[in-house]
C-alpha cells in the first residue's frame, strides 16, 4: 500500500478493483508493465467480491440447504426443530468474502502491482489526483483503465437509511432474518434476494412496477419462479409501485397503489432494488477528455478505447449488460491492446444468469431476436421432468431451449431454466463461439445421469427426432 503526499509515475494506471480492475492491473503486469492499481475501498475485489456476487451466492445457497432439509420428507429425511444462526450464516459468508478478497490482494502482490487506496479524480488528460486519510498521491500515467463499476439507483422518497430502508448491500449483512421485508423492484437482484429471506422464514412482498417479473426475460423462463415464490408464501404485486412510507417502532408502512387499489404494508425492512447506475461521476472526466452518452455510460471502441486515446474503460461504467465476466474479458482485452496486442471485445455472445429458485441462465438470441436478425429461426425445447437427473435433484422443473436458424441448424442461442442450469449454459455459448450446429451438440456424447443432457436432448428435438419425450404430429394440410 504506497501512502503520503507524493507524487509518482506509472506506465498502466487502474481505476478500481472489481473484477474488471484487478483482472485488467493482472494481465497489464503479466505483460511487463509497470502498473499501479486505486481502490476506494479498504479491500479489493470491488462490489463483486465484496457486496453482490460471491456474498449474495453464498447466502443463496445455505438459505438454499435449510429450504430443503425442512422439505425432506419426500426423500425420507425428517429433521425435527432445525434452526438457523444467521449471524453465524454471515461471518462464514464474510470468511469466504475475505478469503477471495485477500486472494487478489496476494496477487497483485505478486505480480509487482502497486496498489493505493484512494479516491482518484483525473487532473488532466494524463495524470490523476488520488485523495486518502493518508495523504494525497499526484500520479501521471501512460495509459489508465477506468473500471468504478456502479451502483444502486435510489428510489425518490425511498432513500437509502440503512436501517429500515435498504439496498441490496445492507440486506446481504443483517444478522437476523426479518420477520416482514417489503421489496421494491422484481428484478434478478430483488427476486434473488426476496427468495433468500422467504426460505429463512422472511414474509416477503414483492412490489413490481411492471407487469411482470424479471422484466425482458421471456415469460415461460420466469413461470417456474413465481410458481416457487408462491409455494414459499411470497405475494407478488405487478403493475404496482410503492407511493410513500412513515416509519413506525418496529420499521415502515409502506403505501403501495396496486391494480387493485392502494393498500399499506407494515414491515420491519423494505429493500429497494430497483437497478443500476454507473460510476462515472465525480472523477473528472472532462478533465481526462472521455466522452460519455446520454445515460452517463463512457463512449468506447471495440478495444475498450475512449475518446482519449491513452485511456480505455471496462465493466459496468461502457454499458449492458452489467456482469462481472464481461468486465473481465473486457479488461483483458483493455490490458492487451495497451500491451501492442491485435486485441478486441468481439465476442460472440456474453452468457447471463439469473441464481433464483430455479435458476435462468441465457445467451444469445431468442427467437423472436433471431428473426428479427433475418433468420428463420427454429427451436428445441426439452422439459427437465422428462430428464432422470433433474427428478434425482427433487427439482425438476424447467426446461431447456436451443434457438436455431431452419436452413444452416446454426446455433443462435439458449434459454434455460431450472436445476443448477448456472453450470450449463456456458456449453452453449462455447458452441455459438464456434459456429457450431444443433447437430453438433446432438451428436456430442454427454454423460449420464446428468443435467447437461438436457442440452443434447433439446438439440434432438430440433433436429425432429427426440428419444426420451414424444413429439406432436404435424397437422396435415389438405390442397
Amino acid at each position: 500500500m504506497v501512502v503520503g503526499d507524493i507524487a509518482m509515475g506509472t506506465e498502466v494506471l487502474v481505476i478500481g478493483s472489481g473484477p474488471g480492475g484487478y483482472v485488467a492491473a493482472i494481465r497489464a503486469a503479466q505483460m511487463g508493465k509497470d502498473v499501479t492499481l486505486v481502490e476506494r475501498e479498504p479491500s479489493l475485489g470491488g462490489i463483486c467480491l465484496n457486496h453482490g456476487c460471491i456474498p449474495s451466492k453464498a447466502l443463496i445457497h445455505a438459505s438454499g440447504v435449510y429450504n430443503h432439509i425442512q422439505h425432506g420428507e419426500a426423500y425420507g429425511i425428517t429433521v425435527k426443530d432445525a434452526s438457523i444462526d444467521v449471524a453465524k450464516l454471515q461471518a462464514w459468508k464474510s470468511d469466504i468474502v475475505e478469503k477471495l478478497t485477500g486472494g487478489v490482494a496476494q496477487l497483485c502482490e505478486r505480480n509487482g502491482i502497486s496498489v493505493i487506496q484512494g479516491e482518484a479524480v483525473f487532473t488532466s488528460s494524463k495524470s490523476v489526483r488520488v485523495e486518502s486519510e493518508y495523504g494525497v498521491n499526484n500520479i501521471d500515467f501512460k495509459d489508465a483503465i477506468i473500471a468504478t463499476g456502479s451502483r444502486s439507483i435510489e428510489v425518490p422518497g425511498f432513500e437509502y437509511d440503512g436501517k429500515t430502508i435498504i439496498g441490496s448491500r445492507q440486506a446481504l449483512k443483517l444478522e437476523a432474518a426479518p420477520k416482514t421485508m417489503l421489496v421494491i423492484g422484481g428484478g434478478y437482484i430483488g427476486l434473488e434476494l426476496s427468495m433468500v429471506y422467504a426460505k429463512l422464514g422472511t414474509k416477503v412482498t414483492i412490489v413490481e412496477m411492471m407487469d411482470n417479473l424479471i422484466p425482458g426475460v421471456e415469460k415461460d423462463l420466469v413461470r417456474p419462479i413465481e410458481k416457487k415464490l408462491q409455494a414459499l408464501g411470497v405475494e407478488v404485486f405487478t403493475g404496482a409501485a410503492a407511493k410513500s412510507y412513515t416509519k413506525t417502532k418496529t420499521g415502515a408502512d409502506v403505501e403501495v397503489e396496486t391494480k387493485d387499489g392502494k393498500k399499506n404494508f407494515k414491515v420491519e425492512k423494505v429493500l429497494v432494488s430497483v437497478g443500476r447506475r454507473p460510476n462515472t461521476e465525480n472523477i473528472a472526466l472532462d478533465e481526462a477528455g472521455v466522452t460519455l452518452d446520454d445515460k452517463g455510460f463512457i463512449i468506447v471502441d471495440q478495444q475498450m478505447r475512449t475518446s482519449n486515446s491513452h485511456i480505455f474503460a471496462i465493466g459496468d461504467i461502457v454499458g449492458q449488460p452489467m456482469l462481472a465476466h464481461k468486465a473481465s474479458k473486457e479488461g483483458i482485452v483493455a490490458a492487451e491492446v495497451i500491451g501492442g496486442l491485435p486485441s478486441a471485445a468481439d465476442f460472440q455472445v456474453i452468457p447471463a444468469v439469473i441464481f433464483t429458485d430455479p435458476e435462468v441462465a441465457t445467451v444469445g438470441m431468442t427467437e423472436v431476436e433471431a428473426k428479427e436478425a433475418g433468420y428463420e429461426p427454429q427451436s428445441g425445447k426439452f422439459p427437465f421432468p422428462a430428464l432422470g437427473r433433474a427428478l434425482t435433484t427433487g427439482d425438476p422443473d424447467g426446461f431447456v431451449r436451443l434457438v436455431s436458424d431452419k436452413n444452416t441448424n446454426l446455433v443462435l442461442g439458449a434459454q434455460m431454466v431450472g436445476h443448477e442450469v448456472s453450470n450449463l449454459i456456458s456449453e452453449v455459448a462455447l458452441a455459438i463461439e464456434l459456429a457450431a450446429t444443433v447437430e453438433d451438440l446432438e451428436l456430442t456424447v454427454h454423460p449420464h445421469p446428468t443435467m447437461s443432457e438436457g442440452i443434447m436432448e433439446a438439440a434432438e428435438v430440433a433436429m425432429g427426432h427426440p428419444i426420451h419425450i414424444v413429439m406432436p404430429k404435424k397437422k396435415s394440410s389438405v390442397a
